[in-house]
């Protein structure tokens, strides 16, 4: 069994160092609960929910064995949140043909620092946050599946290096614990071997 919970951390020459450690819901929700309420985040569904209702989520989420939060720090900061999870045990499931060693993730990065967007900003964390999915968690293929209408992250999985999959529509959950509204997502797949070839 692959170990969420080990601290996974990578240097980018001209970027800095940038960490992988599991959330902690406590702690971590302000950051979180900040960046989710954001207008540019609304596609992450938790826009208007408070402080408290965005640590109960992931505080369920720290109980699951095939859903995991992660924040993502560069030299320290906080820069990314990261969501890996078992594809079978979700609702894209339902969705493509799920094969072993595949890891679903969703992606939700912090705001531009006081300088501004920084050239190759984005592209240098999704490398880490890629490398420690298939590498570290030893997966062989991930999938993402980003709202149709948000063409922006679309487009940026596409120049990671992603794989345009087909348009579903994602079924809604309403659990005692858990609920989604239906959502149509374009999936994308991102193979261990195109990413690492050799």
């Amino acid at each position: 069994m692959t170990d969420h919970t080990a601290p996974y951390e990578q240097h980018v020459d001209g970027f800095g160092t940038v960490r992988v450690r599991p959330l902690d819901p406590a702690s971590d929700a302000d950051v979180v609960h900040g960046w989710a309420s954001e207008e540019r985040a609304v596609f992450w569904g938790m826009n208007g929910l408070t402080r408290a209702q965005v640590a109960d989520i992931y505080a369920h989420m720290a109980g699951l064995d095939t859903h995991h939060a992660h924040l993502v720090t560069k030299d320290g900061v906080p820069a990314a949140l990261l969501q890996t999870y078992e594809p079978a045990a979700d609702r894209v499931g339902e969705c493509y043909a799920v094969r072993p060693g595949d890891l679903g993730v969703h992606v939700l990065l912090g705001p531009a620092g006081p300088d501004g967007p920084r050239p190759g900003w984005t592209s240098a964390l999704l490398t880490v946050m890629t490398t420690y999915a298939l590498r570290a968690l030893d997966r062989y293929r991930l999938v993402v599946d980003p709202d149709v209408r948000n063409t922006r992250a679309i487009a940026r999985f596409e120049r990671q290096g992603f794989v345009r999959g087909p348009a579903v529509v994602l079924p809604e959950v309403d659990l005692p614990d858990v609920y989604l509204p239906r959502k149509h997502a374009q999936l994308a797949f991102l193979e261990r071997r195109v990413a690492f070839p050799g």
